[in-house]
C-alpha cells in the first residue's frame, strides 16, 4: 500500500518579499490521520516559530469553506496565531484549494475568518489578479494591568524612553505602551505612541482605531490592524509569499523526510546565523 504523503509550504507571512516577513510552515492534513506526537514532531523539526495543520471540514452550516486549523511552536500546540492563520489562508488560496473570497477556520480560539481584499494600488494599474491582501478576524483579547514590574525598570530596559502603561495578556505576554519622538519614512517628524509586544514587533499608533505595525527585526513587514471596538474585532490584514514547497514522508519511528531534490556533487552548509547552534538533542554538525 502506497504511502499518502503530506504536502507542506513555507510561507512568508505580512510581506510579498522572500525571506522577509515572519515564516511559518503550513501542512496540508487532507486523507491523513496524525497523532499529536506526529504534529509536535514535524512542528519541531521545522524548528521556526510556527508550524500549522490544516484539514478540511466538510459537514458545517456555514456557505463558506471552513478548515480545522491548529498552531504549534517547536515546544508546544498554541490556541491563536496571527502569521500562522494568514499563511494558512495563503497556502489555501495559492493552491486553488477555495474558490470563495472567504475561507473559515475552526481553532481553539473559536470560528476565525480570513477574505482577500483587492491591492488598491495595483487595482489602480489595472493588475488585481495576483497582488492582493488577507484580512483575519480575529476576537480581542482581554488584558489587565501589570504590576509585577516596575515602570522605571522597563524605561530602563528600552533606553530611558518615556513609559506610557504596561498590560498583561494570561501568565507570559507583555505590552508595554511608549512614547516616543522619531522621523517617520524620512519625512515626517513628531510625537506618536508605540506599542512594544513580547513578539517583537512595533505597532505605530495612527489613530484611535487604526493601526500600522512593522515587524521590529532585520527581515521587516507590514500588517494593518483595525480594532473594531463595537464588535470587539480585531482586523489584520496583510500579504504573503511562499518560499517553499514540499512532501513530508515521515512516520512515527523516524525524523520527517523531505522529497527534495539534492545535488550531492558539492553540498554547501549555512546556518541561519553566525554563532548559530541549533537547540536538538543528538545534533552535531
Amino acid at each position: 500500500m502506497t504511502k499518502k504523503l503530506v504536502k507542506y509550504s513555507v510561507v512568508d507571512a505580512f510581506t510579498d518579499t522572500a525571506f522577509k516577513g515572519n515564516p511559518a510552515a503550513v501542512c496540508w492534513l487532507e486523507g491523513v490521520e496524525k497523532d499529536d506526537k506526529w504534529l509536535q514532531s514535524v512542528a519541531a523539526e521545522f524548528n521556526i516559530s510556527e508550524t500549522c495543520y490544516l484539514t478540511p471540514v466538510a459537514d458545517h452550516e456555514s456557505e463558506n469553506p471552513r478548515f480545522g486549523l491548529r498552531w504549534f511552536t517547536p515546544v508546544a500546540e498554541v490556541e491563536l496565531c496571527g502569521h500562522a492563520t494568514l499563511a494558512a489562508s495563503h497556502f489555501l488560496y495559492e493552491s486553488g484549494l477555495v474558490n470563495s473570497d472567504t475561507i473559515e477556520f475552526s481553532t481553539l480560539s473559536g470560528i476565525l475568518t480570513a477574505k482577500k481584499v483587492p491591492d488598491s494600488k495595483d487595482s489602480s494599474n489595472g493588475d488585481t489578479q495576483d497582488s492582493f491582501y488577507i484580512e483575519l478576524n480575529f476576537p480581542v483579547v482581554p488584558v489587565s494591568d501589570y504590576s509585577d514590574l516596575k515602570v522605571s525598570a522597563i524605561s530602563e530596559i528600552l533606553n530611558g524612553v518615556s513609559v506610557v502603561d504596561v498590560k498583561q495578556k494570561g501568565s507570559d505576554d507583555i505590552f508595554v505602551r511608549v512614547k516616543v519622538s522619531i522621523t517617520l519614512y524620512g519625512n515626517w517628524k513628531g510625537t506618536i505612541m508605540i506599542v512594544f509586544l513580547t513578539v517583537n514587533y512595533i505597532v505605530v499608533l495612527t489613530s484611535f482605531v487604526y493601526l500600522a505595525l512593522t515587524q521590529a527585526s532585520p527581515r521587516s513587514g507590514i500588517i494593518h490592524v483595525h480594532l473594531d471596538k463595537k464588535n470587539q474585532r480585531v482586523l489584520l490584514r496583510g500579504k504573503a509569499t511562499t518560499v517553499m514547497e514540499g512532501r513530508d514522508s515521515s512516520s512515527m519511528n523516524y525524523l520527517p523526510k523531505h522529497s527534495l531534490k539534492l545535488n550531492l556533487v558539492k553540498t554547501r552548509l549555512f546556518w541561519p546565523r553566525p554563532g548559530y547552534t541549533r537547540p536538538r538533542p543528538g545534533f552535531s554538525g
